[in-house]
């Protein structure tokens, strides 16, 4: 029998999920990943290589959710990585934009866990993508600083409703090598600046922390933040 692990990584066609998943399929590992984009999904996972494929889901479509992820068999490990952006102030604000946020971050994340939890075993664990803004907002952060916050909770009462599956997050600062802030000089020297080792979180550095709250068995319910120490500056 393989000893291989069946890894899901949802929103994998970029930044940190698609880091993430590149070193699963390094490994060896069966990886599937999903995009909104079937193009584009299918055409990220070629790229990857290995035992890499792509699904086509749209978290902001939660019952939608179950029928995208059907054929999946198995979860041994699994991470959900995507995210949407949004710049929106309370005077200027757009419920709309902020509804989509929330319902990707917060109710499309439990729906994913609701649909594979049957797929999951004793020995399953999942990681969920937060991000700092949750402790140091910043003008026009209320629907991102309210999503990561959720996940901060949310956290909490998966780790408790899906036991012993294990349930953990990660909340990053400022990741300088992802397409999103790797052409923003200005916020990466800042938060440089602010992190008491004096260098930016990479993708690297996530994936290090995603691999390590999936396989350390003790690890359970905790929302991690990498952040250099910024918190702390």
């Amino acid at each position: 029998m393989s000893d291989r692990s069946h890894v899901i990584v949802i929103g994998g066609t970029s930044g940190i999920g698609r880091h993430f998943a590149q070193s699963c399929a390094e490994r060896g590992d069966e990886v599937v990943i999903t995009g909104r984009s079937e193009e584009r999904t299918k055409s990220v996972a070629h790229e990857i290589g290995g035992r890499t494929r792509g699904l086509t889901l749209e978290l902001a479509d939660p019952e939608r959710i179950a029928a995208a992820l059907a054929d999946v068999r198995r979860v041994d490990q699994l991470v959900l990585a995507a995210l949407d952006r949004d710049h929106n102030t309370v005077r200027e604000y757009r419920p709309a934009d902020a509804i989509r946020l929330l319902t990707v971050k917060l109710t499309g994340y439990t729906e994913v866990l609701h649909a594979l939890a049957p797929r999951m075993t004793d020995d399953s664990a999942a990681v969920l993508l937060g991000g700092l803004a949750s402790h140091r907002p910043y003008p026009g952060s209320t629907s991102v600083t309210t999503a990561n916050g959720g996940i901060g909770a949310l956290v909490r009462t998966l780790a408790v409703e899906l036991s012993p599956i294990r349930v953990n997050a990660l909340h990053p600062s400022i990741v300088s090598d992802t397409p999103f802030w790797s052409d923003k000089p200005t916020a990466r020297e800042m938060a440089e600046t602010r992190a008491l080792t004096k260098r930016a979180v990479t993708m690297g550095d996530c994936t290090h922390a995603i691999r390590f709250l999936l396989e350390n068995r003790a690890i359970n319910g905790i929302n991690l933040n990498i952040d250099g120490g910024e918190l702390l500056s």
